[in-house]
């Protein structure tokens, strides 16, 4: 996991996983070092993973305030209750949906739980956190925000990407690859994750966007794209192209036997 600064007060937490066929895919979860320090979503469930190990080198984590969750899905859970103890102050900001997906397999605390919704704001003393439905997204619980101090967005899943490497996916930025392999990029992540973009009224679908466009973030933070600094109108032309993109298809069984024979001495499966 690397950990790098972006903008004046708030910090990525850097980490990925290698997606066979696809790339390294970026996950990120944040600390913004507001009056009242908040942490935005807190990595993979692996056990090899020492989130809050890794957040202490930011912050102590007994001064975290708030526990943005941005949704449930477990690439953004997994130093959660770890957090919760070592946090005893921290709150959990999700939704009424999302503290009902945690609780499928481990309930969040209830006094513990602070419901936001979409067109809903946070204070956090020194600013104002907006929470807005980001126009791509994976889980219907997902809120991103706009931090109005620091001009920062926080996407969540929207504007996601396989990385070429764990190194840029961990320790780059967005800039780093050129315009059109970050749009096949961006193209690839968002017909994997949000399969149903494919199915909706593209002009309505594009008018989700345009509420990012009227924020004019400096800069964008996505769960999975490394921190894309000014660049948001090449970003927002990406997405929109994504109801008339190919759709994603996966590897079959046949594709699997494939893979798992090349693993084989001599390339040949076992009988």
């Amino acid at each position: 996991m690397d950990t790098h600064k972006v903008g004046s007060d708030t910090t990525v937490l850097a980490d990925s996983l290698e997606v066979p066929g696809i790339g390294h895919l970026p996950i990120n979860a944040y600390v913004v070092t507001a009056t009242e320090p908040v942490v935005v979503d807190t990595g993979v469930s692996l056990p090899d993973r020492d989130f809050v190990a890794a957040l202490g080198e930011v912050v102590d984590p007994a001064d975290v305030r708030w526990i943005w969750l941005t949704h449930p899905d477990r690439d953004h859970t997994g130093g959660i209750f770890d957090l919760l103890d070592a946090a005893p102050h921290a709150r959990v900001v999700t939704t009424f949906l999302g503290a009902g997906v945690m609780s499928t397999e481990r309930p969040l605390p209830m006094d513990r739980v602070y419901f936001l919704n979409p067109g809903q704001s946070l204070d956090v003393g020194d600013r104002t956190l907006r929470g807005f439905r980001p126009p791509l997204f994976d889980n219907p619980a997902t809120v991103g925000f706009y931090d109005d101090r620091t001009r920062i967005c926080f996407s969540s899943d929207c504007f996601g990407g396989p990385m070429p490497s764990a190194e840029v996916a961990e320790s780059g930025h967005a800039s780093d690859l050129k315009p059109e392999d970050l749009r096949q990029a961006q193209l690839l992540w968002a017909t994997i994750d949000s399969p149903w973009a494919h199915l909706v009224d593209p002009e309505k679908y594009r008018a989700t966007i345009e509420p990012i466009r009227e924020m004019a973030p400096e800069i964008v933070l996505c769960t999975h794209l490394p921190p894309a600094v000014r660049m948001l109108d090449r970003m927002i032309e990406t997405i929109a192209m994504v109801p008339d993109s190919d759709p994603f298809v996966g590897p079959d069984q046949a594709a699997l036997e494939q893979l798992l024979a090349s693993f084989e001495p001599g390339g040949m499966a076992t009988a």
